[in-house]
């Protein structure tokens, strides 16, 4: 189980890049409905992934990821004036389409006649 520094750690890249995704200009993150979904960071607090889900699908998603990919230093960048961290990590954002499974599970679920 992650300590409570990382998960404390964990929630504030999770809320500020929430906030500095919002502010980008590339159209393959504006024009897609993304979440960030889950935040791991690793023990030696090196290295975060975070993973994006799409509400229109794992196409959407993964287009989603490499224009956050490309935009890493200046993401990097804004966290840094933001968080008050000794050293930021490394971030990889990972697309997955959680999103799209939950929508079609609960579809699945609404479908039953009980």
């Amino acid at each position: 189980m992650p300590s409570h520094r990382m998960q404390h750690t964990c929630e504030s890249i999770k809320r500020e890049l929430t906030a500095i995704i919002r502010e980008l200009n590339d159209p393959r993150v504006r024009n897609n409905f993304i979440d960030l979904v889950k935040t791991d960071i690793s023990k030696d607090m090196s290295i975060c992934s975070i993973y994006v889900s799409s509400i229109d699908g794992l196409f959407k998603a993964e287009e989603a990821t490499d224009g956050l990919n490309s935009a890493v230093p200046h993401i990097k960048w804004e966290l840094g004036k933001r968080l008050k961290l000794r050293f930021i990590p490394e971030i990889r954002f990972i697309p997955t389409n959680s999103i799209e499974y939950g929508m079609d599970m609960l579809r699945k679920i609404n479908n039953l006649n009980i």
